[in-house]
């Protein structure tokens, strides 16, 4: 059984993996700014928690730590969804996507390499995209920059820390998760977007969390420098004229 570090726990996909993997019987270190609600899914999964906010620096330095010498997965399951035109964007709208993102995934992959490099075999990370890198969407402009970033961490950590750690990246299209409550609170806009997908649908938590945990796995463990799409078809097909 594997020990995986997941920062973002408390999050929909986040907290969605770890159920998953506490399922398969592999032990977990739980991460989020939340306290109390962090708290109370490490206490049903019998995980251990740190308090941090992925948007300091200081405290995700610290996180490898808490975490325990040997690791085999971290999953980085934070995220945003700020939408804005790009003539309403304010440079710190940019930076904030960026910090919690971009910035986030590489320091906490950082804190985490030196126990990850003590797995037994090959550990593993995944970081999150979005299908709006490869999929261009209006108002998306700097969430679109900090998950290309993403991409770019992903291919080249691949490469860095091969062959002892895997690094790859899922990128979902809308998922129904508490991120996305404000977008989704319309439910005729809900629909109108999710019939914008091939499958008809938005994604559900579950959908990208059963991904997350076969990318921690050995399972996967010819996979790394890939970003994969969970997006029910809408980055790469058409079905209406």
């Amino acid at each position: 059984m594997g020990h995986y570090l997941i920062v973002g726990a408390t999050g929909g996909i986040g907290s969605a993996t770890a159920r998953l993997l506490a399922a398969g019987g592999h032990r977990l270190h739980l991460v989020a700014r939340d306290a109390a609600r962090l708290q109370a899914l490490a206490g049903e999964l019998g995980a251990g928690c740190s308090v941090a906010d992925a948007a300091v620096p200081q405290e995700l330095a610290g996180l490898a730590a808490a975490a325990g010498p040997v690791l085999d997965g971290l999953l980085y399951a934070v995220g945003t969804l700020a939408l804005k035109p790009l003539a309403r964007l304010a440079p710190e709208d940019c930076l904030q996507d960026f910090r919690l993102n971009a910035l986030g995934a590489a320091l906490a992959v950082q804190a985490a390499l030196p126990a990850l490099k003590q797995s037994p075999g090959v550990a593993s990370v995944v970081l999150f995209s979005s299908v709006a890198v490869r999929q261009g969407f209006a108002s998306h402009a700097s969430i679109g920059m900090a998950k290309g970033a993403v991409e770019g961490l992903v291919t080249s950590l691949g490469a860095e820390l091969a062959p002892k750690v895997r690094v790859n990246a899922i990128a979902p299209s809308l998922t129904r998760t508490p991120l996305a409550r404000g977008l989704l609170a319309s439910e005729p806009l809900a629909a109108a977007i999710a019939a914008l997908h091939p499958l008809q649908r938005l994604g559900e938590p579950g959908d990208v969390a059963e991904l997350a945990a076969f990318l921690l796995g050995p399972q996967a463990g010819w996979i790394t420098g890939q970003v994969i799409g969970v997006d029910g078809g809408r980055s790469t097909l058409r079905t209406k004229g």
